[in-house]
Order: structure tokens, then C-alpha cells, then sequence
């Protein structure tokens, strides 16, 4: 009776790929990339799926596999793969990058929910008991993150359950948008509304902004950290059912799903957006431009149905509204799955001495102490932007350029970490993809330096415009946080010394 009822707390393998699938794949990224590049964004999403996605998918998926029974996710996976200080180091990085992304989505999660009530963006009228919209966000902001960290202490259930929603919201939406193309392409006799007009469609952008090669640059660093993320959901390996081969197999059904959705995402708006006509705007922006094409998808499919403008204009509405219920519950999803699944990692894998007091403190998998701690971290940070004032504002405006790199850097260290991984014989490793120590070597070389120059040029883009100062907060950021990382290291190294001595001794 208790087998059958462990069995029902794990992950299933839809349950993973959902998981997966709302931490990773972003439908605004579609519409954004089709904004920025038209049909020439497809041979760049291609390419960086192929040296960057898909090998790192499969190096997750390794990874999992070999430490299918362990509950400390990628901080374990580098820690037996290399040791305590680099991993630690890496996984502090990496989370406090995500508590930063927590405080920006606690305020900006409310704009998709506007467009689904009001068909537009209304929070910036929003006010409440003579609080300013500011304030009013921030205070929706705090009582969400205060409600999302209460269902999450309570375990995975809960949180997978909401995430499966969100993951379930944009497999519907990209039914939508694929469904509604294929229908506007038969109706209009198989035209497209922006021409293919041979290989040079692929190749050039629409947009005049993107036209330049340090402009096709900057497209493809957007291409590239789109497919990031795949590491969140390492912490729930040891709770999924029969994780060996349950993992690396939803990790490879999402990661070859994302591959080829990004792709005929961007293929498919082609059928009916033609980007002159209808982005050509000084009105459209990356904030907005998901629900104007979603929005002509309704109306090009109400015209192509015969059913007269007026009727075409109020579907198209009711699809940017469909756009806007979606990508909240998508944002929901991954708000649980991000409050829950970084902080697992790195409390769960580390030993509890490392954190100050009872911080370390785990019961029943959830790490209770640091998960309220943590929320009481993002509500004083959303207090203070919302009700800080300008000083404030501009504080958290850096913060959020500090975490801009600090949160993809540490894929250079899980990858970095993978030849280590591989080398150690007494690791067991269940599922293996790259098998020779030249493949090893080559796919590593590869990812590495595909993550590298995109962190790269991140860093050194606003210095071409002649904004250093933005240059000198993200670079800030991976440095404050490493110092950080290594100052509680140290300081355990002090006061545990024995138990330092025996994790630094070595496994082989």
C-alpha cells in the first residue's frame, strides 16, 4: 500500500514534460523573433538548437540519470562530478539570479492577465485604497509570491499540478496558432501573407533594425538563451517515477518538442503577418507584439472564414485575450516551479551546516525554513521598489543586470563539469548519449563556447551604444555573487572542518 502511494507522489513522465516544458519554452519568444529577424530567425533557432540545445538537453539528461536517487540536483551533479566549492559556487550564482527574476515577475505578471480581462494593458491605471498602480502591483506582487511559497512548502504535488497547467496553457496556445495558420493557408489558397521569395527570405530580416551584423549578433544570443533552463528541473529527478529512464526520456520528447515548435512557430506567423503591414508600427514593441500577431491570426482567420471585418476584429480580440489568460497561467506555472526547484537544490544538496541557523532544515523534501526565508526576501524587495521610490527603482534596475548574466553562466559550469562527470568511473551512469572521450570533448568544446560568446557579447553590447554603465553591472553581478558563494564556504571551512575534510576527499 505505501509503494502504491510513494508511486502517486512522483512525477509522472507528462507531468515532467510539462514541467519541462513551461521552464524552457517561450511562446513570446516566437512572435518576438518573427518582430526582430521575419523567416530569417528559423536558420538561427535551428542552429543554435543543434550546437547548444540539444547536446545540453542530452548532458541533463546524463546527468539525471546517474543521480536518479539523489535530491540536490545540479548542486550534487557538480559537486560528485568536480567538488563542493565549484558547485557551490555555481548553483549560488544561478539561484540568486532566479529570486531576482521572481521579484521582476511578481510585478510584470500582471500585464498578461490585463490583456485577458480588458483586451489591452491596463495596470498602469490600476489603483487601490489610494495606493499609485506602482504600489498597487507591488502589493498584488507580495500577496502572490506569499501564496504561491505557502502551496509550494507543501510539496511537489501542488506545484507540479500548477505547472502542468501553465505547460498545458501554451501546448494549447501553439495548438491555436497552428491550427489557425493551417486554416487561414487553405482559406487564401496557400499564400503566404510575407513572401517566401527564395533562400535570401531565410537569410535577411525585415526589419531594418536587424540588419547589421551586430544586430544578427544580438539575434542570436535571443536565440540561444531562449532554449535555457532545461537545469530547474534537476531538483525533482529523485521524485520522479522510475527516474532512470523516465527522465532522459521527457527530457529528450520536451527538448526535441521546443526544438522544432520554436522553428515552425516563427514559419507559421508567416502564413498570416506580413511584417510591413502590420509591424511596421513605431507602437509595436517586444512588450506587445505576442498579442498584435495573435490578434491578426483572429482577425485573418475571421476574414479568411468570410465572415465580414467587424466579426473578424472581435475574434481577433477574443484571441489576444485567449494570448493574454495563457501566458498568465504559463507565467503561474513557472513561478511555482521556480519558487520550489532552485531553492531545493541548492538547500537539499549542500550540507545544513553551510547555512546560517536552521536555514537547512528539511522535512519531507521541502526545504521549510529557506523557502519562507526566501519569500520574505522577494516581499522586502518588492516593498522596496514599490514603495522606495526612484533611488529604489534604479537599485533594482541593476540588480536585474546583475542577475542578466549571472543566471546562464552557470550552464558553463554544468557543461564544463560534464568531461569530470564522465571521467569518474565511480559514478554509475545508467543513460548514456556521447559515449567516446572524443564526442565528450567535442560537444563540451562546443556548448561551451556557444554559452561563452553569447555571455560574451551580452556584456559588451550596451558598450556599443555607449552604455558602460550597464557593461559594469553585469559584469558586477557574476563577481558579487561568486564572492558571496565563497565567503559562506569559507566560513563553514571554518567551523566544520571535518565535515569540508570529507567532502573534499576524492571519490575515486
Amino acid at each position: 500500500m505505501a509503494t502504491k502511494e510513494n508511486a502517486r507522489r512522483k512525477l509522472s513522465q507528462i507531468s515532467l514534460i510539462l514541467m519541462i516544458f513551461t521552464s524552457v519554452f517561450g511562446f513570446t519568444n516566437m512572435p518576438r523573433s518573427f518582430y526582430l529577424m521575419g523567416y530569417g530567425a528559423i536558420p538561427w533557432y535551428i542552429l543554435s538548437g543543434i550546437t547548444f540545445f540539444i547536446p545540453y538537453a542530452f548532458m541533463m539528461a546524463e546527468y539525471g540519470a546517474a543521480f536518479k536517487e539523489e535530491s540536490g540536483g545540479i548542486y550534487t551533479w557538480m559537486e560528485k562530478s568536480v567538488g563542493p566549492l565549484y558547485a557551490f559556487t555555481g548553483t549560488f550564482m544561478w539561484y540568486a539570479s532566479y529570486v531576482v527574476w521572481l521579484v521582476n515577475i511578481c510585478s510584470t505578471i500582471w500585464i498578461p492577465l490585463s490583456n485577458a480581462i480588458f483586451g489591452s494593458d491596463k495596470t498602469s491605471e490600476l489603483h487601490f485604497l489610494g495606493l499609485n498602480s506602482t504600489q498597487t502591483l507591488g502589493m498584488l506582487g507580495i500577496m502572490l509570491i506569499i501564496v504561491i511559497t505557502f502551496v509550494a512548502s507543501k510539496g511537489l504535488s501542488g506545484v507540479s499540478k500548477v505547472a502542468s497547467i501553465g505547460g498545458t496553457a501554451i501546448l494549447l496556445l501553439n495548438v491555436v496558432l497552428l491550427i489557425g495558420s493551417v486554416i487561414v493557408f487553405i482559406a487564401t489558397g496557400g499564400k503566404f501573407k510575407e513572401p517566401i521569395t527564395g533562400i535570401g527570405s531565410f537569410i535577411t530580416s525585415p526589419n531594418p533594425s536587424y540588419t547589421t551584423p551586430l544586430s544578427v549578433l544580438s539575434f542570436v544570443v535571443f536565440a540561444i538563451f531562449a532554449y535555457g533552463g532545461t537545469e530547474v528541473v534537476g531538483g525533482v529527478v529523485d521524485q520522479t517515477e522510475n527516474a532512470e529512464k523516465t527522465f532522459p526520456r521527457g527530457m529528450m520528447i520536451a527538448a526535441t518538442i521546443i526544438s522544432i515548435g520554436y522553428s515552425l512557430g516563427i514559419f507559421l506567423i508567416g502564413i498570416f503577418t506580413n511584417w510591413k503591414d502590420v509591424l511596421s508600427s513605431d507602437k509595436i514593441n517586444l512588450a506587445n507584439v505576442a498579442y498584435v500577431i495573435m490578434n491578426n491570426l483572429g482577425y485573418q482567420l475571421g476574414l479568411s472564414l468570410g465572415m465580414g471585418q467587424a466579426t473578424a476584429v472581435v475574434i481577433g480580440n477574443w484571441v489576444a485575450r485567449i494570448v493574454g489568460m495563457s501566458m498568465f497561467l504559463a507565467l503561474i506555472g513557472a513561478f511555482f516551479t521556480l519558487t520550489y526547484t532552485p531553492l531545493k537544490q541548492l538547500i537539499e544538496g549542500t550540507p545544513k551546516e553551510l547555512w546560517p541557523r536552521n536555514i537547512g532544515y528539511v522535512k519531507d523534501g521541502i526545504p521549510k525554513v529557506a523557502i519562507w526565508v526566501q519569500c520574505g526576501i522577494v516581499v522586502a524587495m518588492i516593498f522596496l521598489v514599490s514603495f522606495g521610490g526612484d533611488i529604489a527603482k534604479v537599485f533594482f534596475t541593476r540588480l536585474v543586470l546583475m542577475a542578466n548574466v549571472a543566471m546562464t553562466i552557470p550552464y558553463l559550469f554544468l557543461i564544463i563539469a560534464y568531461p569530470y562527470f564522465k571521467g569518474k568511473s565511480s559514478i554509475k551512469k545508467g543513460y548514456q548519449v556521447f559515449k567516446s572521450k572524443t564526442t565528450v570533448m567535442v560537444v563540451t568544446i562546443l556548448s561551451a563556447a556557444i554559452v561563452g560568446f553569447a555571455n560574451f557579447f551580452t556584456i559588451i553590447e550596451p558598450m556599443t551604444s555607449g552604455d558602460y554603465a550597464s557593461t559594469i553591472w553585469m559584469v558586477i553581478g557574476p563577481v558579487f555573487f561568486s564572492v558571496t558563494a565563497l565567503l559562506l564556504f569559507r566560513r563553514y571551512t571554518r567551523r566544520y572542518k571535518n565535515g569540508v575534510y570529507r567532502l573534499l576527499r576524492n571519490d575515486d
